[in-house]
């Protein structure tokens, strides 16, 4: 018995011609704004209307570092000149702006502001401890404003506030370690809500698989105590896992209750064009309160894959409408020595337990494996000598390089498809939408760390935190 752990309508080419021009002329008429200008239009200040600082950002950073300004009313004009999504927010003024694509720029309006020292940051998750924060400095810096410091850019001998306290920072880490150890109990135990459970398919006269689903807003836990509106197929991040075998006759029931209309995009599953799930182009918006069918057989071929929407798929799946979806099993190279690391000859593909790893960076979801943040990431259990097949999907927007401490990982597909040539690695680089399916093997008792080795995902002033796991071998 196969396991998984925790883990229509089309337009015609004119109409989706249109739309392409439509899209592109939108995107030429971004305005962007190359200016390193770090100083107020004084005569605007003076007149009591907005004075306005201009603003870059990057990877990873808000140049200039340091911003001034005379207090009064003050607005700050935002160009992201990266090539990932950033904002820019003033914590201590509650002002942040929309999310910025590549090219954008907005202006944001502070209102009045007072004499002080205000740091600045980019909100998008793991941004703001890879460098992007800053200081506006208003009047003499030394009034009502708010200051802040984080290790991310401070002295590691001193800090602002005084010697770091090195005995805290121990036992912020401790804590969150003990935490997270704790959570492997009550997870076996079925007392944490997790993603990827198996969806069990009620089965019609003909041997059809009838896969029921529901998107909708719904409160969802990513860490303890810490709640959000993600979006979810029936409830949880990621969603239901579904299992299909080759050749099955699949249909997959959609409900929306989601305030917009959504669709359901095969990603990595060949499905006929009228069922690909790209609304307009192939099918019709499914509107909030409609339901609707999409009906396929799956292909002989085993394919590993994800389903999601693709209608306003920045919005929808960075927050967390995402799942795995997978037909047939991925073939092991049993009986193979490889980088000397010989898989056994009686490994069975369809009984080997499978562990989803699901990563994402973005949306009220952010930094997470399997929609949680660490402590709340499952520990991986394991006995000594077991093999597990481990599978990473990335439906985030940043390559995450995922590293496993000392147990051995061996490569063995690529989307789903077999490698011809398996390769041994520490530290696989899985970027978004990429699969990877990895053979690791229980060889030596512990508790090994797993995490993704851009290191402010996974480590921050209060210690370990977001894309941490461990597999712990006993």
């Amino acid at each position: 018995m196969r396991t998984n752990d925790n883990g229509s309508g089309g337009i015609t080419m004119a109409i989706a011609i249109g739309a392409f021009l439509v899209a592109t002329l939108a995107a030429v008429s971004v305005n962007v704004h190359n200016s390193s200008s770090t100083k107020v239009d004084a005569v605007a200040s003076q007149a009591g209307l907005p004075a306005t600082i201009k603003v870059a950002l990057s990877e990873f950073a808000i140049t200039p570092k340091s911003l001034t300004a005379n207090a009064g009313p003050l607005s700050v004009e935002v160009t992201n000149q990266g090539t990932q999504t950033h904002n820019f927010s003033v914590p201590a003024l509650g002002k942040k702006t929309i999310d910025l694509v590549p090219g954008a720029t907005a202006v944001l309006d502070l209102g009045t502001v007072a004499n002080g020292t205000y740091p600045v940051q980019c909100e998008i998750p793991g941004h703001a401890s890879s460098g992007m924060t800053g200081t506006l400095v208003v009047g003499d810096g030394k009034g009502s404003g708010s200051t802040a410091t984080s290790m991310a850019g401070m002295d590691m001998s001193t800090s602002s506030t005084g010697k770091m306290d090195n005995k805290q920072m121990e036992k912020d880490m401790t804590a969150g370690v003990t935490t997270f150890l704790a959570y492997a109990k009550k997870y076996g135990e079925g007392k944490i809500k997790s993603g990827n459970q198996p969806l069990v398919p009620t089965i019609e006269a003909d041997g059809t698989k009838v896969f029921h689903l529901t998107a909708a807003i719904t409160n969802w836990e990513t860490a303890p105590g810490k709640i959000v509106k993600a979006w979810t197929y029936n409830g949880t991040v990621p969603g239901p896992a579904i299992h299909v075998n080759p050749g099955d006759k699949v249909k997959l029931v959609l409900k929306n209750d989601l305030p917009i209309s959504t669709d359901i995009h095969m990603h990595g599953v060949d499905v006929p064009f009228d069922q690909d799930g790209v609304a307009p182009i192939t099918q019709p918006y499914i509107e909030p309160g409609q339901t609707y069918t999409y009906k396929f057989t799956a292909s002989m071929q085993p394919k590993l894959g994800m389903y999601h929407a693709h209608m306003h798929g920045q919005v929808a799946i960075v927050n967390g409408l995402f799942a795995t979806f997978e037909i047939g099993d991925v073939a092991l190279p049993n009986g193979r020595t490889i980088n000397g690391m010989t898989i056994p000859a009686n490994l069975d593909a369809s009984k080997i337990r499978v562990v989803p790893m699901v990563l994402n960076d973005a949306g009220v979801i952010g930094l997470t494996l399997n929609g949680k943040h660490f402590p709340e990431t499952a520990p991986i259990g394991m006995k000594q000598g077991e093999w597990i097949r481990l599978d990473f999907y990335n439906e985030g927007l940043m390559i995450h390089p995922m590293h496993l401490h000392h147990l051995p990982q061996l490569v063995i597909a690529k989307d789903g498809y077999p490698l011809a040539e398996p390769y041994r690695i520490d530290t696989l680089a899985v970027a978004p939408g990429e699969r990877y399916s990895v053979l690791v093997n229980a060889d030596d008792l512990g508790t090994w760390a797993m995490h993704c080795h851009i290191v402010s995902h996974a480590e921050n002033d209060q210690g370990l935190t977001d894309m941490v796991t461990a597999v712990v071998v006993s």
